[in-house]
């Protein structure tokens, strides 16, 4: 039966193109959801995270996209509430083991007496597509900042209004008894 209801999500879910980013307007055409849907669920689920182009436009990546079709499931289909879709969501990505380093590196380092301590709490390694993640999220806020800072720099310079002094300076006159 496990089979079955697999095989028939995978006949439901829409064909996803093989592209990079994909623009809120594609993925509600994809998820066949208005594309406010998907700001709001920007807000309530914090997994929905996509990038912003330096014009502040939202890049869905292909995760992103398979995250607000499953979304769509609990909510439309099972009938999730959003407090429950998102508790729901939470107990799958917590089950997901951690991507462990090469088992060569782990026989080597077992291999190897070491304190109890140290390998007591020894951090799981992140997967490296998080690394390159944060990476490109710090390289897109950069962009976004340089454009901010290009733009100001582009301004013309708004020059402060000149004080006019109290007394006019009145021209001399030829022939004047006090030249200036």
């Amino acid at each position: 039966m496990a089979t079955q209801l697999a095989h028939k999500r995978a006949l439901d879910s829409p064909a996803i193109p093989d592209r990079l980013y994909f623009k809120i307007g594609d993925v509600a055409r994809i998820c066949e959801l208005e594309t406010y849907v998907l700001r709001f669920w920007e807000t309530q689920f914090p997994q929905l995270k996509p990038n912003k182009s330096g014009t502040g436009q939202r890049l869905y990546r292909r995760r992103d996209v398979e995250l607000a079709l499953e979304i769509k499931r609990l909510v439309h289909a099972e009938g999730y509430t959003l407090a429950g879709a998102r508790q729901a969501l939470d107990q799958v990505h917590r089950r997901r083991p951690v991507p462990l380093q090469d088992p060569q590196q782990d026989l080597q380092r077992d291999s190897q007496p070491q304190p109890q301590h140290d390998s007591q709490f020894r951090l799981p390694l992140l997967a490296a597509d998080s690394g390159q993640r944060t990476a490109a999220a710090a390289i897109g806020n950069a962009r976004a900042e340089l454009r901010e800072i290009a733009t100001l720099l582009a301004l013309p310079v708004p020059r402060p209004p000149r004080r006019r002094s109290r007394l006019a300076a009145m021209p001399a006159l030829p022939g004047s008894l006090f030249p200036s």
